[in-house]
């Protein structure tokens, strides 16, 4: 059994990922800032919710002393350059000093796929300045990079399904753009794999599907699986930047951002130059194959 820091846990791959490695039988810390919101949700045997903001130096200074690894899985994906810097860049570099000062090396990072130091958001730009971090570390690190997550409690084909049961057509930006997600039960097995498995420090792993899509592709198959099909319109840039701009103006999270937009202009697909899913001994599942099992079709 071993004792494993999960930052981000409360999260839709935390939540999944404590369920697992609580059913491995290890001891799962999880620190939120409102213990009394998340417990409801993470009552499990061996798991403990420790109220505290990670983004506090001594908080880590405090939690992290007495575990055997550290997953980090907070990220943002809305806001300006300073929000996706203390996120994606001082908080990694938080966590791997607690990290060092307590003689706790082993950290899997979960990064995304599509950081680089030139790519067009500031998301994707944040997260490779977070990777470089930690390859700057003497820590046992490993990066996982996936590619866009689904599965139950999602965000993004959940999302498409819930707008088709509202609204008449469906106009997109970045209709075409291409996509390798994975089911998150294969992310969660990844990391799984990482915190068993020393040959995968100091790696870096892009975590994907097997099969590619267009966001059009993508929209349509989340309709067909509730029961609302509708008619996808792609937006041409000009109308896709106006959207977005709305979007972002309205109360509460957007629901697309312009700097999502831009993270649009790349396809979201492994590169092939790193090791992928498979080298951790998973072979992904078919999102045609998972989808009707949570989304279902409604009449």
């Amino acid at each position: 059994m071993k004792k494993i820091l999960v930052l981000g846990g409360s999260g839709f791959v935390g939540r999944h990922l404590c369920k697992e490695l609580v059913r491995l039988q290890h001891r799962v810390t999880v620190p939120t800032r409102d213990v009394s919101g998340t417990r409801g949700g993470q009552s499990l045997p061996s798991l403990e919710l420790v109220q505290a903001d990670v983004h506090d130096p001594a908080a880590l200074a405090r939690l992290v002393p007495g575990h055997d690894a550290v997953v980090n899985l907070v990220a943002i994906l809305h806001g300006g350059s300073l929000e996706f810097e203390r996120t994606h860049v001082e908080l990694v570099r938080k966590i791997a000093r607690a990290c060092q000062d307590a003689g706790v090396p082993r950290l899997v990072h979960v990064s995304a796929l599509g950081a680089a130091k030139d790519a067009p958001s500031m998301y994707q730009r944040s997260k490779a300045k977070g990777e470089e971090v930690l390859q700057a570390s003497p820590l046992d690190w490993t990066v996982l990079r996936p590619s866009v997550i689904f599965g139950e409690g999602d965000r993004f084909l959940t999302l498409f399904a819930r707008l088709q049961s509202i609204f008449p057509i469906m106009p997109l930006a970045g209709a075409d753009t291409l996509f390798q997600p994975v089911w998150v039960g294969d992310v969660v097995s990844a990391i799984v794999q990482c915190l068993q498995r020393q040959d995968t420090a100091r790696r870096t792993f892009e975590i994907c599907g097997p099969d590619r899509f267009t966001l059009r592709q993508l929209v349509k198959l989340a309709g067909s699986a509730s029961g609302h099909t509708r008619p996808v319109v792609g937006l041409p840039a000009v109308l896709a930047q106006l959207q977005a701009f709305m979007m972002e103006m309205a109360p509460g999270e957007p629901l697309m951002s312009r700097d999502n937009l831009d993270s649009l202009k790349v396809d979201n697909v492994a590169s092939g130059s790193l090791p992928g899913i498979d080298a951790l001994g998973i072979s992904p599942a078919a999102l045609r194959d998972i989808v009707p099992t949570y989304i279902g079709r409604r009449s």
